[in-house]
């Protein structure tokens, strides 16, 4: 009777968190968080219900409603050994334990921890058609997965809104050069990364032909993390919170460093003016490691700082159920609640650091020395 009453506590807790503070919990993951919630499980597993949350899928998941999934397929696009194969992800059942086969073009698939992998011809002892090494890792082959998964959808997402709130932006603007609507918003925003963040960093004279990648770098940043906050939005994602996300932007911002690079700045790495030989001979390795490292600490201070806010935020709505009590429910929820009030500005921030650091990258490789 006691497991039953708190089971049902539970529910009513977790509809509470949800409609009132789990922001960045749902909007990060809009995952099968109400499922796991409701079915009996014996002990609670903080890690797998965090790591679950955190990762991308096949589909947008929105709610579970008597027992049935509610969510939005998205298309699975793979390249197999017979060619390219098409599908959307709702074949699967919202099975994600490689139990449930779909075949396409003579080949059978099954998805297993969100990767697809080719399905066996039998299962093993837990139904499963994946075959698991000593280390319970999939052993099965897998095609290339191209699908568009809820990560790259909300990529998507925003670079339309990027173009539909700029375009209107360039367009909200009266004949004598003043603007309204929309632009009122945008250009103290434009005008800010232009004098505080280019300019500085670069120079007065180069920093215009760098200002649109600084200017789509900071928007796109930051939209992505807004929208990953929003709650009850079905098409939201964490996606700066996917560290291949971040080394895409780092790797471009790397590659625009090295291609502008000037001889000064390679000479200050080989062979630095005015320093004793052995210690040229010295500095020389570091300073070509850190050619790299700038761009890994960019890579792994977005992620980590994004990631950081929605774990803490599950982390702490754990909190109830692993005491099983609800009493620690209005301290689990004042702090959730506070966490996420902070993360609405740790993403303007983040979106701030990552390109006021690719300016100052791109302005030390083009800086011009007087020996």
């Amino acid at each position: 009777m006691r497991t039953t009453k708190f089971n049902i506590i539970k529910n009513l807790i977790l509809g509470l968190i949800l409609a009132l503070i789990s922001t960045s919990s749902f909007a990060a993951s809009n995952s099968n968080a109400s499922k796991d919630l409701e079915e009996e499980r014996e002990e609670f597993n903080v890690t797998e219900m965090i790591m679950h949350h955190v990762k991308d899928a096949h589909e947008f998941h929105i709610m579970d409603w008597n027992g049935h999934a509610i969510s939005i397929p998205l298309p699975i696009i793979l390249w197999t050994e017979n060619g390219l194969v098409t599908f959307l992800s709702s074949e699967f059942h919202h099975d994600d334990s490689g139990t449930v086969i779909v075949e396409k073009n003579g080949q059978k698939f099954v998805k297993y921890h969100e990767e697809i992998y080719y399905a066996n011809d039998s299962t093993n002892t837990e139904g499963s058609y994946v075959s698991m090494d000593a280390e319970q890792h999939p052993v099965n082959g897998h095609p290339l997965d191209f699908s568009i998964t809820k990560l790259v959808f909300s990529m998507f997402l925003s670079i339309f809104l990027l173009i539909l709130i700029f375009g209107l932006s360039a367009r909200a603007y009266n004949n004598n050069g003043v603007p309204k609507g929309i632009a009122k918003f945008t250009e103290p925003l434009i005008v800010f990364i232009r004098d505080e963040v280019a300019i500085p960093n670069i120079g007065e004279k180069k920093y215009k032909k760098f200002m649109p990648f600084l200017l789509s770098l900071f928007f796109f940043i930051w939209i992505n993390n807004m929208m990953g906050l929003i709650p009850f939005f079905p098409f939201s994602a964490n996606l700066s919170g996917n560290i291949a996300f971040t080394l895409v932007l780092a790797l471009i911002t790397f590659v625009i460093t090295t291609v502008v690079a000037n001889k000064d700045y390679w000479k200050h790495i080989f062979w630095m003016p005015g320093v004793p030989v052995p210690m040229k001979l010295f500095l020389a390795p570091i300073e070509f490691m850190g050619i790299f490292i700038k761009p890994i600490s960019l890579m792994i201070r977005l992620f980590a700082n994004i990631t950081a806010g929605h774990i803490i935020v599950l982390s702490l709505i754990s909190l109830i159920f692993i005491f099983e009590s609800i009493w620690i429910a209005p301290v689990s929820v004042a702090f959730s609640f506070f966490i996420s009030i902070i993360e609405v500005l740790v993403v303007a921030i983040q979106a701030y650091i990552f390109t006021m650091l690719s300016a100052l990258y791109i302005g030390s490789a083009m800086e011009e020395h007087e020996h």
